[in-house]
């Protein structure tokens, strides 16, 4: 059973709407808070905004039997604060259950004793949403916040980053043992399960590859002739011992394909092909490189046994030269709002996506975005034309020094005042990395990623906006202070 809001008043607790929130305090919690309010008191936000969760998390069952759930409404609340606080499940879940203001914004009242948090159950909750279900939220978030900020719509500055992915740093020796540890595991399990023998030994199966996989680590850093020699002889063992693992385990798959029964046997029959697939493919590259001394193209490897969604990306970082995520494309207004977001394809660039993601950015918006301004990397000749139609005053420089001084000397004040406002992305982007935990995706599988750059854009929206309507209504508080410069 789960209700859209809690629709009992409480006498342990003022109406959500009327909750006093502490704005002395400079916790980014409390402008979420206040966002999450304002979202609460003014029906045309919250109705839309809540159905749109209803048809994810609720969308066949019914609603009025079964074990009580969070209501769509706590739904919500959990959402916004996971990210916008920079949480994992286990503080959100302490937070759900020990911060009175948080509890009382949920509809929750001092007395009550029986609504419990676990972070399991927030978890599978929260990943109940869509990646595009939040997009959608984030849309009426930053359509409320232009209410409040009409002019801020107008002019919007682009650029992207990279959101690493949890995995550890890529070598195909360990790809391979990763391969092979969750293949024996699902190997035993399945062998067990069907009385297929042969597979009491894998866990010394696992020390043997184990032991060639931690001998091609420490072989790695040396750079003489001989370690080169020695690291070919070792990687050609681990290819041998890897080949005769996924031989055995595919006899296995073929003999076990038609008897599964019940839907978590298919599961791990499935997912036994595809952990062999992908070794399969991470021996041949390692075989090309190693054996063949073949350079292997990147659209040819993988970066993850786990996270296969990972790209490579080098961006010319001093610190980072190269970083193991995927690319994403931030739009930010006057205001300060994410009002765009878009998660490039593996293998595109700025360049190829700017022209179609700001016509996009456009028209969610009504056509009322005038200026936009984007560094040297989304540039090229046909793009600089293209944006032309879809804006009034596109700040494209171009790559070459020598042509973005002569394009810069030969501008006009807008392209000028954009080009100098535009530095303020980084600032951002940092928001989004350090405060709504956007440096590294902590949640699994592509849909996984996309779901957590939503809410984290969303975390950083509903900040945004609660600051604004805190320098409404309480200019001189510490929660209305801002470190934004207004824009120009």
């Amino acid at each position: 059973m789960r209700k859209p809001v809690s629709d009992q008043r409480r006498l342990d607790c003022d109406a959500i709407e009327n909750v006093e929130l502490n704005l002395n305090c400079r916790d980014e919690i409390v402008p979420i808070l206040v966002a999450l309010q304002y979202i609460y008191s003014t029906p045309t936000v919250r109705d839309p905004i809540l159905s749109l969760i209803v048809k994810d998390v609720n969308p066949d069952s019914r609603r009025d039997v079964g074990r009580e759930g969070f209501d769509d409404w706590q739904v919500l609340v959990l959402a916004s604060i996971r990210l916008g606080c920079h949480l994992d499940y286990d503080k959100l879940q302490d937070l759900a259950e020990q911060h009175r203001a948080l509890r009382h914004i949920m509809g929750i009242g001092d007395w009550d004793d029986e609504t419990s948090f676990n972070w399991r159950r927030i978890r599978n909750t929260l990943c109940l949403l869509k990646p595009e279900t939040i997009h959608q939220i984030n849309q009426v978030i930053v359509a409320e916040g232009h209410a409040f900020d009409p002019e801020a719509a107008k002019k919007v500055r682009a650029d992207s980053f990279v959101v690493e992915t949890d995995i550890h740093y890529p070598s195909e020796s360990s790809f391979i043992l990763d391969g092979i540890t969750k293949i024996l595991s699902l190997c035993a399990v399945i062998a067990g399960q069907f009385d297929v023998p042969g597979w009491r030994q894998h866990e010394h199966l696992l020390k043997k590859v184990k032991k060639t996989t931690t001998a091609i680590s420490r072989l790695s850093s040396r750079k003489s002739p001989k370690s080169k020699s020695r690291m070919e002889k070792q990687y050609r063992r681990l290819l041998k011992r890897a080949k005769t693992i996924l031989e055995r385990a595919e006899e296995l798959h073929h003999q076990v394909l038609d008897r599964g029964s019940d839907e978590v046997t298919l599961c791990r029959i499935i997912e036994l092909k595809r952990f062999i697939e992908l070794t399969q493919q991470v021996c041949s590259t390692a075989h090309r490189r190693v054996i063949e001394g073949e350079t292997v193209p990147n659209e040819d490897k993988i970066f993850s046994i786990f996270e296969t969604h990972t790209q490579l990306y080098r961006r010319g970082k001093a610190k980072q030269p190269n970083q193991f995520g995927r690319l994403v494309m931030v739009y930010e207004d006057a205001a300060g709002f994410i009002s765009h977001y878009f998660m490039l394809p593996r293998d595109a660039q700025d360049a190829d996506v700017v022209v179609e993601q700001t016509q996009v950015a456009q028209e969610r918006h009504n056509h009322q975005i005038e200026d936009a301004s984007f560094d040297r990397g989304f540039y090229s000749s046909e793009n600089e034309e293209l944006l032309q139609a879809i804006l009034e005053h596109p700040c494209l420089p171009k790559k070459v020094a020598s042509e973005y001084q002569e394009q810069t000397k030969n501008a006009s004040v807008r392209f000028r005042e954009a080009r100098q406002r535009h530095s303020g992305i980084e600032s951002a982007i940092g928001a989004l990395q350090s405060g709504n935990a956007l440096k590294r995706c902590r949640d699994r599988t592509e849909i996984g990623f996309e779901r957590y750059l939503g809410l984290g854009i969303m975390g950083r929206n509903l900040h945004v906006l609660g600051k604004l309507l805190i320098q409404q209504v309480a200019p001189d508080t510490k929660a209305a202070e801002s470190r934004r410069k207004p824009a120009a």
